[in-house]
């Protein structure tokens, strides 16, 4: 069965919806969340609640994180963004949709194990480890398509830490990290953009970003996971109403919706 992985939708509800679209016009009915639902965006409570209706499960990014805590080592636009984010949340009047909302974010996973059938059918075989951001710290730790030429102990240490697969957001730049090591991004993994996985390989797949993509494509990614490889989406959707959205919001900085034009 194959799932869909959402990850870095950052409040952006135009894109998401966009993307959910695309998930049910293929007819997948399993989708999971990698985390970083909010912070960033115009309409976090939009994309909490769709999150919480549509996915099997969500995993907490690290703007999750500071909304429901503190922006811990943020900068002041990603601080500003996260702490109006969560006067969002503080002034839903319906007491109970708030606790509700509160809740869910309480409840996000830090990391999720799950087994992944193989091409001769055997369901627990394999397992793919979700996490936000590494397999070593799984909320914070970037792994950036660099590390794989310029950090090699950084990429040997993370590896050492999945038995078979990972699955990571965190960067918004979607990709396949191998255990040569190596990073392939989706446009060189031919038309389809699929990764399939070879018998006794590990390997990292950073699905990339719903909501705030930054690998110079501003349209929405997210990944579905096959039990034999891994398939990058990209889905247009109206760029400029998030970013118009973000402009109107004063605590936004402007820079947040500018940067979804270029995808970076």
């Amino acid at each position: 069965m194959p799932t869909a992985v959402i990850s870095d939708i950052h409040a952006n509800a135009e894109a998401l919806r966009a993307v959910l679209a695309d998930i049910d016009a293929r007819g997948i009915d399993r989708i999971i969340c990698l985390g970083d639902i909010i912070g960033y965006g115009p309409e976090p409570l939009a994309c909490v609640d769709l999150v919480r209706e549509r996915c099997a499960w969500s995993l907490m990014g690290n703007h999750d994180f500071a909304v429901l805590y503190e922006p811990t080592n943020f900068n002041a636009v990603a601080q500003a963004a996260a702490y109006w984010t969560r006067e969002q949340f503080d002034a839903e009047p319906d007491e109970a949709l708030r606790a509700a909302r509160y809740d869910f974010l309480g409840r996000l996973r830090v990391r999720v194990v799950e087994p992944i059938p193989t091409n001769g059918g055997d369901d627990t075989a394999r397992t793919a480890l979700a996490v936000h951001g590494s397999p070593r710290r799984p909320i914070n730790e970037y792994i950036f398509p660099s590390d794989a030429t310029d950090a090699p102990d950084k990429m040997e240490a993370l590896f050492d830490r999945i038995e078979h697969l990972a699955i990571v957001g965190h960067t918004h730049v979607p990709g396949v990290f191998t255990d040569e090591p190596d990073f392939y991004p989706p446009a060189e993994l031919g038309e389809h953009r699929t990764y399939k996985f070879t018998p006794g390989e590990k390997a990292i797949v950073n699905v990339g970003s719903v909501g705030q993509p930054r690998d110079l494509d501003p349209q929405a990614s997210y990944a579905i996971l096959q039990p034999d490889g891994v398939e990058f989406i990209r889905i247009p959707y109206d760029v400029h109403k998030t970013a118009d959205q973000i402009q109107a919001i004063p605590q936004l900085d402007n820079y947040l919706g500018l940067r979804l034009l270029e995808g970076r």
